[in-house]
């Protein structure tokens, strides 16, 4: 279990810097206003909400690594019997995109929700992200079980 915690969790990393290469290209072409995790990192550091603070860059990206490799942790071990296929990877994503941002982050009061965001580039570049991950998370899951997609029935025992 240690292990495909381990896995999963650099999986996540890995998937984390991929999607947000798509934040960044989304951020560039002006579809996305800031990057999102900054504003989450915004609003609970002390102060007002949202108004910019220091370190905010940083402990963004920290935490959105540290977050994207929880998730991919939780997804080795839910996937540890079935195998990590691309689609299951893909719903992951878009699970965990609806789950923050229709979900905790406005209810936080961080940003609007992805159905009202005025921001009307931001859901697209958001989901789109989510898909990346979920895609690249199944992969590299799949590739650092050494499987091509089948059990690790020896890992099991």
């Amino acid at each position: 279990m240690i292990r495909q915690l381990v896995r999963g969790a650099a999986a996540g990393a890995l998937s984390t810097v991929t999607m947000s290469a798509v934040m960044l290209a989304g951020q560039k072409t002006g579809l996305m206003p800031g990057q999102p995790p900054k504003h989450i990192v915004r609003a609970a550091l002390p102060g007002h909400r949202h108004r910019p603070k220091p370190g905010e860059n940083v402990l963004g990206a920290a935490a959105h690594l540290g977050f994207g490799a929880a998730c991919g942790a939780a997804f080795a071990l839910l996937t540890r019997r079935r195998g990590p296929g691309v689609p299951l990877g893909v719903g992951y994503g878009l699970l965990i995109w609806l789950g923050a941002y229709e979900g905790w982050v406005p209810a936080l009061n961080i940003l609007p929700p992805a159905s009202r965001d005025p921001a009307r580039g931001r859901p697209v570049v958001m989901a789109a992200a989510h898909v990346v991950y979920g895609t690249t998370l199944a992969l590299a899951v799949r590739a650092m079980r050494g499987t091509g997609g089948r059990n690790d029935v020896k890992e099991e025992r």
